[in-house]
């Protein structure tokens, strides 16, 4: 069976409580983790992703794990979720290693939005799993804001307060994800809920590099005043 959309996550990376030097000063705080910029160069065109190990350490450290060892290039976007509501498009597009054992790492625990604060808006990039802390190396990006995904720790449905696990963000591309969004899906592929949201020819990745974030521009220094 496929697997369904879902965002992993690790079970929260808990500090430890900081050390007391002898002479009783505090130990001080660990720096946070800056977010990281990954270009996704597809058939199609370059999606651009930021992902946010700051808030997401257990779910964007897997992520970036996937990049660092290249498992990630010659995978292929496999699905598109096209919603009956909303303003088009409205879904999300699936891409990832689907099993494949020469690709995939060993589970991640699950980090639900509820922690992280990452929610499901449009443009953002979610793990897939099956139950909460078995995301591997599948992911979705969402073509439009799908907040029933994020966690609701309130539901009695164990699914609904787990949610699914967003760790970032496109940041250039949505043009390409669109793309995706909209090539043809076969009609007889996928099981249950899926069938019909097969892409009918997967779109390749071809690569998945880190890449520098942008540099920031000083503001600029409004000119003196006249006799000044």
């Amino acid at each position: 069976m496929m697997k369904r959309i879902a965002l992993l996550a690790l079970p929260l990376c808990l500090a430890a409580a900081p050390t007391v030097a002898a002479q009783g000063a505090p130990a001080p705080a660990p720096a946070a983790a800056q977010p990281v910029r990954v270009a996704m160069e597809t058939e199609l065109g370059t999606i651009t992703l930021e992902v946010d190990p700051g808030r997401a350490p257990v779910t964007a450290g897997n992520f970036l794990r996937y990049v660092d060892q290249k498992r990630l290039d010659g995978i292929v976007f496999y699905r598109v979720m096209r919603l009956d509501w909303g303003t088009p498009p409205s879904g999300l597009i699936q891409a990832g290693t689907r099993g494949d054992p020469k690709r995939e790492l060993p589970p991640i625990a699950h980090e639900p939005t509820s922690v992280t604060g990452i929610r499901h808006d449009a443009g953002a990039i979610s793990m897939a799993r099956w139950a909460p802390g078995t995301a591997r190396g599948d992911f979705s990006i969402l073509l439009s804001p799908m907040h029933g995904l994020d966690a609701d720790p309130t539901s009695p449905d164990p699914e609904r307060a787990a949610g699914f696990a967003a760790f970032g963000r496109v940041v250039e591309g949505m043009d390409v994800a669109r793309r995706i969004y909209d090539v043809p899906l076969s009609a007889t592929e996928g099981v249950g809920v899926m069938k019909g949201q097969m892409i009918e020819k997967p779109v390749k990745v071809l690569r998945v590099r880190r890449v520098a974030q942008p540099a920031v521009q000083p503001p600029a220094v409004p000119p003196p005043a006249p006799g000044q």
